[in-house]
């Protein structure tokens, strides 16, 4: 399944190639835009098997799912219907209108939640959604993304948490440089 999902990434053009500048402020000669991927919905599909899959593997359990808005909430739907667990939807800020929540969904303390992320390069973004989960007494039990980008996320998730990449940039490098190869023989 996981090189099922490489393949969707390069054939869904998910993975360009240039000059991007990053969420983080970063420059990067290349962009993985994980929500052109999930807008298709076998992708989806696949991205939630694979996710359910490793957490088994690792005899992880969890109550909920949870994503931060805005890349992550697909994935997580997507999870949640594949495990039958409730959805929790982590807002980058509170609302401020209404109830003001941060947080869709029900948090309960001692709830544990399996947190879904796109795409990670250095991890704060998932981290702060970490955070704002435990402020409401949940325990994450594991962070699970479909593209880590190797560049300080696991390390810095690690520390804390069990960290799931579907994929590496490595590894994406590696089927790119392969293609390309074979296209020169």
């Amino acid at each position: 399944m996981k090189d099922e999902l490489i393949e969707m990434i390069f054939r869904e053009e998910a993975i360009l190639f240039g000059r991007f500048v990053l969420t983080s402020g970063k420059e990067s000669d290349y962009y993985i835009n994980i929500k052109k991927l999930i807008t298709n919905p076998q992708a989806l599909r696949l991205i939630a098997k694979l996710m359910k899959s490793r957490a088994e593997e690792l005899g992880l359990e969890f109550d909920k799912v949870a994503g931060p808005e805005l890349g992550a909430v697909p994935i997580a739907t997507a999870l949640a219907l594949e495990t039958d667990k409730p959805l929790i939807i982590v807002r980058k800020k509170k609302k401020e209108y209404g109830t003001g929540r941060q947080i869709e969904g029900e948090v309960k303390p001692g709830d544990r939640i399996l947190l879904v992320e796109d795409v990670t390069t250095t991890g704060g973004s998932v981290l702060r959604a970490a955070e704002i989960l435990e402020k409401e007494g949940a325990e994450v039990v594991a962070i699970s993304v479909v593209v880590d980008r190797e560049e300080g996320a696991k390390e810095k998730i690690a520390e804390k948490y069990v960290f799931l990449p579907l994929v590496t940039v490595s590894e994406l490098f590696a089927r790119r440089d392969s293609a390309s190869s074979q296209k020169g023989e």
